[in-house]
Formats: structure tokens, C-alpha cells, sequence
């Protein structure tokens, strides 16, 4: 009985030190890997924005040539959503996720027909230049509810911060095949040219079940299948160009420019 006792307790022991070892080996390499998962997502940020702005087809696709090119002609600032000024602020450290959860630098949205729950303060915004330095894209990043969770993506706009240069979601958890099209590239090739705002400053910009007509220029196909994640990207873009996204920055922007 004894000898039962002693064994059971020996294998407990062994079974307790595998343990404690296999945590620390995980916890050293969760370490060592994080500055590797900040940089690859740092580069992913980096490429989506260059994707919308209509850049990266001009890269060879490499990470060598999307930071290169990002740190020539994408200048980050940050603003204040409510009165569309540029605010100090560093953007690599503004973690919109992170402010939407901290109730002392998020609100809740008096129309939050994007489903987001929370909207953060301040937001940062991607000024785009062309050779001569110019600013000919402005890309905004956008967030709204799909069928399954939030979707998060940006919009380039051109320098008159209404037609549309791309669409281009970054992170989702839709259904393949359906709300997932978003990714697809025919689908995102339906954007360019479109206008967000029609000629009294209303936010038309939609997709259209059925298809949208031809000379529509705000419309764009909805997703076949996907109704509810259509309805989402709708509302979404609808809520981040009205006055309670980025409609007091635009208005500004085209007042002042940008030097």
C-alpha cells in the first residue's frame, strides 16, 4: 500500500515539474516572440494603408519596400473626432481598440448605427503624398459591426475627401464565401470613383442589393448572401462620414488643406 502511495506520489511530482517547465518554456517564447507579432502587424497596418491609397501596387510586395514606402509618403496625425483639429499625439502608440474600452477616452455615439458600442476620442488619420508632395490621398480607418463581430478597415479618399480610391477591410471575422467577400478583389474594385457624399453633403455611399445601377456613383454591389454584413458596411460608412466620425475633419480639411 505503501509502495502505491510513494509511486503515485513520485508520478505527481514528475507530472507537476513537466508542468512548471512546459509553462516557462511558453512564457519565454511568448517573450521572445512579441517584438516579431508588434512588427508583423505593424506591417500588415502599413500595408492595408498603402492598399488603399492606391500605393502598393507600385512596391514589389516585400516588407523592405512597404516600410520604405510608407515612411516616404504616409504621414500619420492624430485628430480630435468631435472638432476635427490635428492634436498632438504620437499614432504609433494610438490603439483605437484599446480607447474604446477606457471610458475616460471613448463615448458612447448618440446614433451608433455602426453597432460599435463606444467610440474613441481621438482617431488617427493617414495624409498621403504623391512625388512632388502633395497630399492626393487621405486614407481613414473605420470600424462597424458585421454579421459576426466588428470589422475594421480603411477608406482612401481622394484630395477632395469624397471619391472614393479603395475600401479595404483588415480585420473581420465573416463567413467565407459570404460576408468574407469583402477581401475579395473584384469586389474591391468596385470602389474607385464612387462618392461618399452627394451635392448637399449627405452620406450616400451604399451598398445595394440587387446589384447597383448603372451610373450610380454612389452605390456599390452588396454582398451576395451577406445581407447583414452588407447592412453593416453601409452603416458603417454612414456613421464614420457623419458628424459623428469624420465629417467635422473633412469639412475642415477642405476649408484649410493641408500645408
Amino acid at each position: 500500500m505503501s509502495s502505491n502511495k510513494e509511486t503515485f506520489g513520485k508520478t505527481l511530482g514528475f507530472v507537476l515539474v513537466v508542468c512548471l517547465v512546459c509553462a516557462a518554456l511558453v512564457s519565454i517564447a511568448a517573450v521572445q516572440l512579441k517584438p516579431l507579432q508588434i512588427e508583423n502587424k505593424l506591417l500588415d497596418k502599413q500595408t492595408k494603408i498603402l492598399e488603399a491609397s492606391g500605393l502598393l501596387a507600385k512596391t514589389d510586395g516585400s516588407s523592405k519596400a512597404i516600410k520604405a514606402t510608407f515612411a516616404e509618403f504616409v504621414e500619420a496625425k492624430m485628430i480630435d473626432l468631435d472638432s476635427g483639429d490635428f492634436i498632438e499625439g504620437n499614432p504609433e502608440l494610438f490603439d483605437e481598440r484599446r480607447n474604446a474600452r477606457d471610458l475616460t477616452k471613448s463615448d458612447k455615439p448618440k446614433n451608433d448605427i455602426a453597432g460599435i458600442n463606444r467610440r474613441s476620442h481621438d482617431a488617427v488619420v493617414y495624409l498621403v503624398r504623391n512625388e512632388s508632395g502633395k497630399v492626393d490621398t487621405v486614407v481613414l480607418p473605420i470600424v462597424g459591426s458585421g454579421l459576426w463581430d466588428l470589422m475594421y478597415g480603411y477608406v482612401g479618399l481622394e484630395s477632395d475627401l469624397n471619391t472614393v480610391r479603395s475600401v479595404v477591410y483588415s480585420d473581420h471575422k465573416e463567413t467565407p464565401g459570404l460576408g468574407a467577400e469583402v477581401m475579395n478583389p473584384k469586389w474591391k474594385a468596385l470602389w474607385p470613383g464612387k462618392k461618399i457624399y452627394n451635392s448637399v453633403g449627405e452620406v450616400k455611399a451604399s451598398l445595394v442589393k440587387g446589384g447597383a445601377k448603372a451610373g450610380d456613383i454612389h452605390g456599390v454591389d452588396a454582398l451576395s448572401g451577406a445581407t447583414l454584413t452588407s447592412n453593416g458596411v453601409t452603416r458603417t460608412l454612414q456613421f464614420w462620414f457623419g458628424e459623428e466620425g469624420y465629417a467635422p475633419f473633412i469639412a475642415k480639411y477642405r476649408a484649410g488643406g493641408v500645408n
